[in-house]
């Protein structure tokens, strides 16, 4: 039975078999037994290498430990809200911090990365994801948008449906309008800069 640890756009946490193309965590999320019990357990929302170092964590979800998290993609984990890892993903990261001085003077570490990145991922009130607004020709390759509540992927002159096993229905972008957006702003920053990480940016089944 595969476990609670795969990530949605949405930053929602779904029980589907494979690992996905991209590691994280949010901090510990489960039990004793292995249930998901919290859907974040801090600020620090980290995307990482699916290998690094040869280091190897059996079983997964072991008490009192992180929660292992997988997400089909770069785009996803940017969507959920995680950042690249200051340690396996060093390059990305720093090209973070780069940008990050840019938009944002003044916020300096990690801290106040993941402190601002945390507001504009999460409703305070309600604790769930938090949307944003933006016009559907401002928005970069790889993004995420929600339509009829589902997440679609903005690619060049379409929108591809996200699933757990890849991307699916294609739909044509509008070339007007505005669009409801999941990935958070600053990330979003990301993608505008020719983003080009380590870890697969985007599921081969995006090009097909």
């Amino acid at each position: 039975m595969p476990l609670q640890n795969r990530v949605t756009p949405l930053g929602e946490l779904v029980a589907e078999p494979g690992r996905g193309l991209v590691y994280g965590n949010r901090g510990c999320l489960h039990d004793a037994a292995g249930r998901i019990r919290r859907p974040y357990n801090g600020k620090r929302w980290i995307s990482c290498r699916l290998d690094f170092r040869g280091w190897l964590r059996r079983p997964l979800l072991q008490p009192g430990r992180f929660t292992e998290l997988f997400f089909l993609d770069e785009a996803t984990a940017l969507a959920a809200g995680h950042r690249p890892c200051a340690l396996c993903r060093r390059a990305d990261y720093n090209h973070l911090v780069a940008i990050w001085r840019e938009l944002h003077p003044g916020d300096a570490g990690a801290d106040a990365i993941d402190a601002r990145l945390h507001a504009e991922r999460v409703d305070p009130n309600t604790r769930a994801q938090r949307m944003h607004e933006a016009a559907f020709g401002d928005l970069p390759d790889g993004s995420f948008v929600l339509v009829d509540e589902v997440p679609w992927l903005v690619l060049g002159s379409n929108l591809l449906t996200w699933t757990a096993a890849g991307y699916t229905r294609r739909r044509a972008r509008p070339a007007r309008g505005r669009a409801v957006q999941v990935t958070p702003p600053s990330l979003l920053e990301l993608l505008r800069a020719d983003w080009r990480p380590v870890v697969p940016l985007l599921h081969p089944s995006a090009s097909g």
